[in-house]
């Protein structure tokens, strides 16, 4: 199968995926509603309790991207959680890396750390659209963002990540009509678990 080919049978399977995800279905428009709420207003709380009069660090524009991604196109492969998590983290590193080397030239270190997370995602393929805002957060944020060095990893982006994807396991499992990861051998496992209503488990 040539490359084009691909690409063409990736951008149907997309196009699809958000037809399908963004018809008129009040219920599941609640539960997107609902898990991108809680995910992040978690990361907003712990924001408001640890730093109240400082930069908002923790809660980095990117989340508001990736909370599109897990709550409303949760069937996409860029919102699976070896994307969301990997993203992350990949462009994370990029960032603050290339912050670190040239911090001064914008010009140069800001498209060379999207530039170079775009690649890295690709080559770990682990493509996440946000984890590019992420690199460049790390180069254009805030000085309190820019003391943290390869903190910034961790946290914001790590700790915020794993509240998302762990907001997104639980409301986009909700009703039998979701399901979060798409990945087969989740189903079965969500099938096996006993606490979970049955009308889950079709």
């Amino acid at each position: 199968m040539s490359s084009v080919h691909k690409i063409k049978k990736g951008y149907r399977k997309t196009k699809y995926i958000l037809y399908k995800e963004t018809l008129i279905d009040f219920t599941e428009h609640f539960w997107s509603f609902i898990g991108s709420f809680f995910g992040i207003g978690i990361i907003a709380y712990l924001q408001s309790q640890t730093l109240p009069s400082s930069d908002i660090v923790f809660l980095i524009g990117s989340f508001g991207a990736s909370s599109v991604l897990v709550y409303g196109v949760i069937q996409s492969p860029l919102a699976q959680p070896r994307n969301l998590i990997g993203g992350h983290l990949v462009s994370a590193i990029i960032g603050v890396s290339v912050q670190k080397i040239i911090p001064d030239i914008l010009w140069i270190s800001a498209p060379l750390a999207v530039s170079l997370s775009i690649v890295f995602m690709q080559i770990t393929k682990t493509l996440h659209p946000p984890g590019g805002a992420t690199a460049l957060i790390a180069i254009t944020g805030s000085a309190a963002i820019k003391k943290m060095g390869y903190f910034y990893v961790l946290n914001p982006v790590l700790s915020g990540v794993l509240i998302l994807l762990l907001m997104a396991i639980i409301f986009n499992n909700i009703t039998s009509n979701r399901q979060y990861p798409v990945h087969k051998k989740f189903g079965i496992i969500r099938k096996r678990i006993p606490f979970f209503p049955k009308y889950l488990k079709k």
